[in-house]
């Protein structure tokens, strides 16, 4: 086996990808080889860190540094003075963006992003090559499929994980050993497991995550699941537009065949388990159970009526045990370390940890995991570093398109199942979006129904139709149209809807109105008796004012395309409202701050 002294752990998630990090490889490896150090220092391509906002991420080991922002021009230098001469080089370690604080003397753990989490499920993001199964069976991979092969009944794995209190992390929380259990009592001559990797919330990535930095946590999970209830065959589905997930998950498939950990007999055991990769359109609603194992039948992606549950009756009619790609991740960890262990984290009713994707108005992006019963507040300032530009925090949407909108009095919440419920909001995957005092409320609602509108399989009249009229009178209340009465007739709506869809998507696609309705019902007011924004946000509401911060200097008159802006130079100005288009170009070329949106 080689020993290195030293290893150049670059990120390559779908994010940092995105931002060079493919090439900033390359010339690591190229500037490594001039150097002559080929056979002292090695580049590794990892998953995401998960702190997105700081990509390209690039980390030296044995000393832990952590370089952010990295370009492919910044490898030279610290190939030169790093791994060649032991200095770091300080202008490209990281500062965190709330403290200005710099970690070139500090281990990973004391960055205040990571010190606040928990990883379990990202445990091996960013620390092992996804695409090599020799670092994956370095960190004890492979053992809980051992144990529960050599060693446990299928009876006995499926009790700790019922023990375990592990409950699903695609949305809906049931308990993932009751699923199980029910799985495995039912009696047929086929069944199946099926991974749900089809992540469709706006702004949620914690699945991809999994999969481009440790697949084979989730291969190993699977043929678990599969051992526990009796199953075979296992069908992750997937959506095309992740194809850095797709290729490595396909290599880690391939990799545990040559290895004899799928196929036939495994562990000498005679058990048999093979995995299948199926590729979604990118359909939101085949997140839903029944939706999406129509579309791995190759049928249109729609969902059935419950009873029969899949349980009962899933994959091609037969019991299908299906799981979302965060909870089979945690599979492995509670049966090598046995149910007490997990139950000893999270809270009563949810155990365990989570991860979220946190976005929006924040310094700190990325993904996070914390222990369940986290508050909110912690995972939006101790772990996100508050909100960029000293702006005041107004909410924080959870749960997706299916989710609600928290106000900033609800901001100490802990973060479990029921909390979030019981607060007008949900887990759902994991989405978790940051609002300032710039974003309107209604118009976020109206951004999130229109996502669900469009998203609709329509094949149920209360979600196709219902929530398109809930969508057309939102959008005549950010116009400045709306009327007395819309509110009322929002809440009947959605209530209804609620009431009456078919499926998941259809059932929780009120939520988002709801809840603004719920915590931010006076912006509804102002818009349908003011015509005005609180939020200063929805252009048809708006009105630009010059102050008399003007100094005459014409910049905005010059660059106004309506030809709105009127004055003689180092005169005040005057804005006709009737001419202006309310494009904004007037406040972004002003210099003295004069022009002001009321």
């Amino acid at each position: 086996m080689d020993i290195y002294r030293a290893h150049v752990l670059c990120c390559g998630g779908t994010g940092c990808t995105s931002s060079g990090s493919a090439q900033i490889i390359e010339r690591f490896e190229e500037k490594i080889k001039e150097a002559g150090l080929e056979k002292e220092v090695k580049v590794i391509r990892t998953g995401c860190f998960g702190l997105c906002e700081a990509g390209p991420v690039v980390i030296v080991y044995p000393e832990g540094t952590f370089y952010s922002r990295i370009k492919v021009e910044d490898v030279d230098e610290i190939v030169s003075e790093h791994l060649l001469k032991g200095r770091k080089v300080q202008h490209l370690v990281y500062s965190d963006h709330a403290t200005h604080e710099q970690n070139a003397n500090k281990g990973l753990a004391d960055i205040n992003f990571y010190k606040h989490q928990h990883r379990l499920a990202l445990r091996n993001c960013g620390v092992i090559d996804p695409e090599n199964i020799d670092e994956y069976l370095a960190f004890d991979g492979y053992k809980a499929l051992e144990k529960a092969l050599t060693s446990m009944t299928r009876e006995e794995v499926i009790d700790e994980i019922l023990k375990s209190g592990l409950r699903g992390r695609g949305g809906g929380g049931f308990p993932t050993g009751l699923k199980w259990k029910f799985t495995y009592n039912s009696q047929a001559d086929q069944k199946y497991v099926a991974c749900n990797a089809d992540e469709g919330d706006p702004g949620a990535f914690m699945d991809r995550s999994i999969l481009e930095g440790d697949p084979h946590a989730v291969i190993e999970a699977m043929a678990i699941a599969g051992y526990a209830i009796g199953a075979s065959e296992g069908y992750v589905y997937v959506r095309a537009e992740y194809p850095i997930a797709v290729k490595r998950l396909q290599i880690a498939i391939d990799q545990a065949k040559e290895y004899g950990l799928l196929g036939e007999n495994i562990f000498g055991t005679g058990f048999k388990f093979n995995m299948f990769i199926r590729l979604g359109a990118g359909a939101f609603v085949c997140g839903e159970e029944t939706a999406l194992m129509r579309s791995i039948e190759g049928k249109r992606g729609e969902p059935t009526p419950r009873p029969p549950f899949p349980a009962v009756k899933g994959l091609f009619a037969k019991p299908t045990m299906l799981n979302n790609v965060e909870t089979y991740a945690n599979v492995p960890q509670i049966i090598l370390n046995g149910a007490d262990w997990f139950a000893s984290m999270g809270t009563e009713k949810s155990k365990g940890t989570k991860v979220f994707a946190l976005g929006g108005k924040i310094n700190n992006t990325g993904l996070v995991e914390v222990e369940m019963g986290t508050p909110l507040r912690s995972i939006i300032y101790d772990i996100g570093g508050g909100i960029p530009n000293g702006k005041k925090f107004k909410a924080v949407q959870t749960g997706g398109p299916s989710g609600g909108c928290l106000p900033a009095e609800l901001l100490d919440t802990p973060v479990d199942y029921d909390n979030l419920i019981a607060a007008g909001s949900m887990m759902g995957s994991g989405g978790m979006i940051v609002m300032d005092e710039d974003n309107c409320m209604v118009d976020i609602a109206r951004f999130f129904l229109d996502f669900t509108v469009d998203e609709s399989c329509g094949k149920c009249a209360p979600c196709r139709i219902g929530t398109r009229r809930m969508l057309e009178i939102l959008e005549r209340i950010v116009e400045g149209k709306g009327e007395e009465g819309d509110i009322e007739k929002l809440e009947n709506l959605a209530n209804t809807i609620k009431a009456t869809a078919l499926c998941g998507l259809g059932q929780t696609a009120p939520n988002p109105v709801l809840s603004t309705l719920k915590f931010f019902r006076h912006e509804y007011e102002a818009h349908i008796r003011d015509k005005k924004c609180p939020a200063h946000h929805c252009q048809k509401l708006l009105q630009y004012v010059i102050t008399d911060k003007c100094r005459g200097c014409t910049a905005c008159a010059r660059i106004c395309p309506a030809g709105a802006i009127s004055g003689n130079v180092k005169e005040m100005h005057k804005i006709d409202t009737a001419k202006c288009l309310k494009c904004g170009a007037c406040i972004e070329k002003c210099r003295f701050g004069a022009i002001i949106k009321v």
